[in-house]
């Protein structure tokens, strides 16, 4: 059974598509949109052993000529080099302007891919069929593209959205345990947000979601998508509302930039930790019940997701650190950091004005709570 989800923006509106067994029917479902029957995939070494040549069966019963290229795996792909040598391998491959590029992979693919796209040719139409819980609930959906600079994560890019999203559930079950996990933090997002319903919904079936349970995958992906589309189609270029997606994520790419970008916190581990810390400052703030806090370190402990920083390698946390990584995020407005904070689940609210003392002190919180397995 497939679900359609639109995204509405007008001209620009695209579905995304949700179920079981749409990798082999991608050729076909695809076809239609294209502008002409090629078609250029960008993957990387971890789903090319898995599901590319599935795609690619796909394609080629639809008579789409494909050609691509299988990038690294990893967060260091999201780079200016590796942007570089995949505008080349498309221009080496003749891509034209009625060329589509099909995204396939995780938010790293989608993300690079998007944007290589975007200004490709000064743009070339391009499809995402994202193969993790992460980008099928989250990055594939709304436009954002992007790679990761030394001065921090996703500040080079651009808002382009794609034809069309393809979200195949059973991909999932190929997922490794952590990545299941760490995409599944970004389906607690939408139920602190605004859908307290759906964290109920979540403190029922988050255990079978992350145990890869297609059907309790597909409602969380679903009611997910549902959720961005309609932000997205509310606030396309996050002048206001689009913004609460952020939700934890000012700190976790604070985490996710002092950890090195690599295997210590996948971005979904940091966007976990980032959601208690949002917690704990509006807390703090005499914002939100502490209770409130509490049962989301609970539901997030009991899917197995990190609620405290882990043990920093080779060195010690630092407050003043992650303040200064606070400084590059892309919300900075006048020097000024607008939070994601919340008065409770499903209450989420931009603000500006936190006090610099009360942050610093639920950091210095954070810090002193470093590798415990449970705050």
């Amino acid at each position: 059974m497939t679900s359609a989800i639109t995204v509405a923006l007008g001209e620009r509106s695209y579905d995304i598509h949700v179920g079981s067994g749409l990798l082999s029917r991608a050729g076909h479902i695809l076809r239609p949109l294209l502008a002409a029957p090629k078609v250029f995939v960008v993957t990387d070494e971890n789903i090319e052993g898995l599901h590319l040549e599935a795609l690619k069966e796909s394609l080629d019963d639809a008579g789409l000529d494909n050609h691509g290229v299988v990038l690294p795996a990893g967060e260091q792909t999201k780079s200016f080099p590796h942007l570089e040598s995949l505008l080349d391998a498309m221009l080496e491959a003749r891509c034209e302007r009625g060329t589509t590029i099909i995204a396939f992979g995780g938010g790293v693919i989608g993300d690079l891919t998007g944007f290589a796209a975007s200004v490709l040719l000064r743009g070339v139409p391009f499809v995402q069929i994202p193969t993790t819980l992460l980008s099928q609930v989250d990055s594939s959906v709304g436009g954002k593209t992007g790679i990761n600079t030394r001065q921090g994560k996703n500040l080079v890019g651009s808002f382009y959205q794609p034809r069309a999203v393809l979200a195949d559930i059973d991909v999932l079950s190929t997922l490794p345990p952590r990545e299941l996990k760490a995409g599944y933090a970004e389906v607690v997002k939408y139920g602190l947000i605004d859908d307290p319903a759906f964290f109920d919904w979540l403190e029922t079936r988050g255990v079978a979601v992350v145990a890869a349970d297609a059907q309790a995958g597909r409602q969380a992906v679903l009611t997910s998508c549902r959720a961005k589309a309609r932000i997205v189609a509310a606030d396309e270029r996050e002048s206001g509302q689009r913004a609460l997606l952020n939700l934890g994520h000012t700190f976790a790419h604070a985490l996710e930039a002092e950890g090195g970008y690599g295997e210590l916190l996948l971005h979904g581990e940091a966007v976990s930790i980032g959601m208690v810390l949002a917690f704990d400052l509006s807390v703090a703030m005499g914002l939100c019940p502490a209770a409130d806090r509490d049962r989301l370190v609970r539901h997030l402990h009991t899917v197995g997701l990190p609620v405290c920083l882990p043990p920093l390698p080779g060195g010690e946390w630092s407050v003043e650190r992650l303040l200064a990584h606070f400084g590059k995020d892309k919300k900075v407005k006048d020097g000024r950091v607008t939070f994601v904070l919340a008065r409770g689940i499903g209450q989420a609210f931009l603000s500006p004005d936190v006090p610099a003392a009360t942050l610093k002190n639920v950091l210095d919180a954070a810090i002193g709570r470093a590798g415990v397995a449970r705050s």
